[in-house]
């Protein structure tokens, strides 16, 4: 990991400086790194991953410029990647809901809200008061099922911090919920 870190650092480095040759070869490191990375983590999601890759590729090279050269470039990465991730599943799941047959829910209006759309509004609402690091490792832990250690990857934490994170945020959950009831 370390290898690749010095690797892809030096060449973002470089074709940030201008060099067109370096920054096309850490591009093609970094689409081949993200297709076997998410890959292994969206197995069931084969066909989107190519997708994904893209938008991550478009998105790093629109926000070269926030790179800080100090930082390791993979954290910088692995951070526009988690963020692309979520809208990509925020995006799969309105999509999901919008072909959702209207008969498939003729008892819509006398149900309690208890319905799963309702839930995943709920649960959107109050994943949205908590701070990032909480949000996205409840999110890819609790959620999207994701490791412990596929979330620190993911969002560029420890696998410590993910724990913590995950045990702060469900307790200012809690708390919430109980104020809220």
């Amino acid at each position: 990991m370390y290898l690749e870190e010095q690797r892809l650092r030096a060449l973002f480095i470089d074709g940030l400086g201008g060099d067109a040759v370096a920054y096309r070869s850490f591009l093609r490191e970094l689409r081949r790194h993200l297709r076997y990375l998410l890959g292994r983590k969206l197995p069931q999601l084969h066909e989107d991953v190519e997708d994904l890759v893209q938008d991550i590729l478009i998105a790093v090279h629109t926000a070269r410029h926030t790179y800080r050269t100090g930082e390791p470039v993979t954290a910088w990465i692995r951070a526009i990647a988690s963020y692309k991730l979520m809208d990509f599943f925020r995006r799969r799941a309105r999509c999901e809901s919008l072909h959702d047959s209207i008969d498939d829910h003729q008892d819509i209006f006398s149900t309690s809200g208890e319905e799963p759309a309702d839930a995943r509004s709920d649960i959107g609402k109050l994943l949205g008061h908590l701070p990032h690091n909480q949000r996205l490792s409840i999110l890819h832990v609790k959620l999207q099922g994701f490791s412990v250690a596929e979330a620190a990857g993911l969002i560029g934490l420890s696998e410590a911090a993910v724990r913590v994170s995950i045990h702060r945020g469900l307790r200012a959950l809690s708390t919430r919920v109980r104020r809220v009831a």
